[in-house]
């Protein structure tokens, strides 16, 4: 191969040069920043950076605590923290205690000092007589070792001898000082990193697995300094302010489960508000993580109230369900309640539904099928109560209560939602039958116990609807246009649900629904606000968490949002009545017991072997839904006004089965419903023909808006 050198010509000599990189600076930045991200990222940087960063603050941290160390040792400042901490609490015994202890430290401090500036006096004749002392001493021993060997030379021996001796520890200091100057720094450093190492005072993040003190013990002195620590300025200043340095603020710390429960009261400028939002940062604060933190707010003003858990228990199961255990177990609607699990203290939850409407909600897949079906399979053991199902997700959740319940559909379509609004709206007819033999025999206290009990009409009826937002969101509509779903007044299962949660409680029917993912389409503000007891799991937004519990709990501290989706499955937080809490708590956070599916059909044996055969039905027959509006109108005709007495006549002449036990509250009712109310004509109540025409007016505008 030839190689030739040909020199470049002047054009090639003139050619500009390439841009050199400094002139591209963003794109010189750009790749800086995708090596460091790269760095970051790898195993080995972030390793060696916790290693850096751990044992440069086991240094720092242990000249600290030996600084702290030094000051308290030679100050009274321990005395004056712990007078402060007593005055705080009220202990005015040791007040006068740990004053006492100031004194005599401080005396002896000074006695200490005085002997010093004393000894400064009395040093040089001291000196002075300690070597004429050792003079002579010595002289006195050559004395003696001169007499003994005969020697007169030996007078000096022992004079000799010392400072021989001397001499000697002077050239070996000379040859340690140089070496020990130079390692003095490195002794004191690697004393402080053993005192910071001891100490943990490195980052949590950056201290070795088994190091790693997530779970320190609660104290009143951690407490009052996460929330220095929440950075919010008026909170900080004023604790630093505070002769007590914030004990004052805390009540006792209580022992309260797997956690311990303390009050705080916040100083003046600072809200509660400002607190529940930084419950991420005060649990950190804590040493904890923020599922393991909650805040509530009690009945004391400027008041929150914190529960603390141990670390990591509230990740362990609790056990299962009572009813499991007891194979004698019973249940009783009227004086029973439902073993459905434990609160954050470890005590145990049970609900009670007597004449309760109930909603459980949540995100999917978080338990509040078997949430719902927990409290059923208790009930289903008390043989008075007859249940009628429909589970809208038909996966076969609610199959254990095939020959147990009065009716079961289970099915996710439109032909299902149609089959449970049948069977909603029969409980809707079952309530006015029982409001009109309440009234036929003057009972003014609704069902009692003892009439349920001997009257099989007045049995508990518990309609029971899982995945009702399917019902709510259906499009489909009936053979007169009117629809399913909805959350208008045309919605067939809405207004169904509505009439049973204004009425059905006094009458022993009631409906319990559970819905997923809460919106005001799927689960309309009506709809929800009519239930007793209302419980939530997880859920992604705190509008969310209101819309399932209400505003008043979620202000108070109630945060299902804050639960963690797929980590707390089966904790509810629940607000309302028929479950325990303390005088003005507003929810509870309840980790209920989990029933499998085979423990479901155990459970649902002893209670079909306590009943007589139930023929359960899956599918009801259609029936032509009954338009009492326009029956009504049939009734009245052209006639202006109408006493009511005799509409009810007519309408019993016109079907007999459907308005035998109609009554002049259940028109007023009818009535009421599109806002109209019957009028009276000479003491005598009455229907006017122009209320009933403003009624069906107005039900057609509202279908053709809904259309």
């Amino acid at each position: 191969m030839t190689l030739s050198l040909i020199k470049p010509t002047e054009d090639t000599q003139d050619t500009p040069a390439s841009p050199p990189s400094s002139a591209h600076p963003e794109r010189r930045r750009a790749r800086y920043q995708r090596i460091a991200r790269a760095a970051l990222q790898d195993d080995r940087v972030r390793t060696a950076g916790r290693l850096t960063v751990r044992h440069a603050s086991y240094t720092l941290g242990g000249v600290r605590t030996l600084g702290r160390r030094t000051w308290d040792s030679r100050t009274s400042s321990r005395y004056e923290r712990m007078i402060r901490a007593a005055e705080a609490a009220g202990l005015l015994e040791e007040v006068k205690e740990w004053e006492a202890r100031s004194a005599q430290f401080q005396a002896a401090r000074h006695k200490r000092r005085m002997d010093l500036l004393q000894l400064a006096l009395n040093a040089p004749k001291a000196i002075a007589s300690g070597a004429v002392a050792g003079g002579g001493i010595l002289l006195l021993l050559g004395l003696l070792l001169a007499w003994g060997t005969g020697d007169v030379h030996d007078v000096f021996t022992p004079t000799k001898t010392v400072v021989d001796l001397v001499r000697t520890v002077a050239f070996i200091a000379g040859v340690v000082w140089g070496p020990f100057l130079a390692a003095a720094p490195w002794i004191g450093l690697a004393a402080c990193w053993a005192v910071g190492r001891h100490r943990h005072t490195a980052p949590q993040w950056a201290l070795p697995a088994n190091a790693r003190t997530f779970g320190d013990a609660i104290t009143p002195s951690s407490v009052v300094v996460a929330f220095r620590d929440l950075g919010i300025s008026a909170l900080r200043k004023a604790i630093e302010g505070m002769g007590d340095v914030g004990a004052a603020m805390l009540s006792g710390i209580k022992i309260a489960g797997c956690g311990v429960e303390v009050d705080v009261t916040l100083p003046s400028g600072v809200s509660t508000e400002e607190v529940q939002a930084k419950r991420r940062k005060l649990a950190e604060n804590l040493n904890r993580h923020e599922h393991e933190v909650f805040i509530t707010i009690p009945p004391a003003p400027r008041t929150v109230r914190l529960w603390i858990a141990d670390s990591g228990a509230l990740d362990e199961p609790i056990g299962p369900s009572p009813l499991m255990l007891d194979e004698d177990a019973t249940a009783d609607y009227y004086t029973g309640s439902a073993p459905w699990g434990q609160n954050l203290r470890g005590d145990a939850v049970g609900v009670s539904v007597m004449q309760r409407h109930m909603l459980l909600t949540g995100l999917s897949n978080q338990g509040k099928t078997a949430g719902l079906r927990a409290i059923a399979l208790w009930l289903a053991l008390d043989d008075t109560v007859d249940f009628y199902i429909a589970d809208l997700k038909g996966v076969g959740d609610w199959r254990p209560f095939d020959g147990l319940a009065q009716v079961l559909i289970q099915g996710p379509t439109d032909d299902h939602v149609a089959q449970a609004v049948d069977m909603v709206e029969w409980g809707v007819d079952e309530m006015q039958k029982r409001i009109a033999l309440l009234e036929q025999s003057g009972a003014t206290d609704g069902v009692t116990r003892e009439m349920a009990r001997t009257d099989p009409r007045f049995r508990p009826v518990v309609l029971i609807v899982d995945e009702a937002q399917v019902a709510y969101g259906c499009g489909a509509k009936d053979e007169e246009n009117r629809p399913y779903g909805g959350s208008r007044s045309t919605s067939r299962y809405f207004m169904a649900v509505k009439r049973i949660h204004d009425q059905g409680r006094a009458v022993n029917v009631t409906i319990w629904e559970g819905t997923q993912d809460p919106t005001d389409e799927n689960l309309p503000k009506r709809s929800r606000e009519g239930n007793h007891i209302r419980g939530s799991l997880a859920l992604g937004t705190e509008s969310q968490a209101k819309m399932a519990l209400g505003e008043a709990p979620v202000d108070a501290g109630a945060a299902p949002h804050k639960l963690r989706r797929g980590l707390d499955k089966g904790t509810f937080v629940v607000a309302g009545e028929g479950i325990p809490m303390e005088a003005g708590q507003a929810s509870v956070t309840v980790r209920t017991h989990f029933i499998s599916g085979e423990d479901a059909v155990t459970l649902t044996d002893r209670a079909k072997a306590r009943r007589n055969n139930v023929a359960t039905v899956h599918q009801l027959e259609v029936a032509k839904p009954i338009d009492h509006l326009a029956d009504l109108a049939a009734v009245v005709g052209r006639d202006r006004r109408v006493r009511t007495t005799e509409i009810l006549h007519r309408l019993k002449a016109r079907d007999h089965a459907v308005y035998e036990h109609w009554t002049g509250a259940r028109l007023k009712a009818l009535l009421a419903e599109y806002g109209e109310e019957p009028g009276t004509l000479d003491g005598y109540p009455v229907v006017r023909l122009e209320s009933v025409e403003r009624a069906l007016e107005r039900r057609a505008t509202e279908l053709a808006e809904a259309q």
